[in-house]
């Protein structure tokens, strides 16, 4: 890690923290944002996660109510989501604050 990310509420290093929060989706983004007052990094992930897989989560429920063209649109949701979590658990473990359009705005006036 090339900055330091300073010191969080829970004892972990930063950037696992927030690699922890993206593990389970929104859940384990609403925990972290939850326990973790100090360090704006760790509540950044933890926010960004809990906008992006709790949206997520929402528009796959939605398209199962949508016959047909819901039910194919559904497996893309789940690809989307795959590639997110990846991308944005490596990120945070790098120490970098990837902002995805969106949710990252909102995510950081809510760190």
């Amino acid at each position: 890690m090339a900055e330091d990310l300073g010191k969080t509420s829970t004892g972990m290093q930063p950037n696992v923290a927030a690699l922890l929060s993206y593990v389970l989706g929104w859940i384990t983004g609403l925990i972290f944002y939850l326990i973790e007052k100090d360090n704006k990094f760790v509540r950044f992930h933890a926010f960004q996660s809990i906008v992006i897989f709790g949206g997520l989560t929402a528009l796959s429920i939605v398209l199962m109510v949508i016959p047909v063209i819901g039910w194919m649109l559904i497996p893309i949701v789940y690809v989307v989501e795959i590639i997110l979590w990846i991308l944005l658990m490596i990120k945070a473990y790098q120490g970098e604050k990837f902002k995805l359009p969106i949710a990252g705005e909102i995510a950081e006036k809510n760190a």
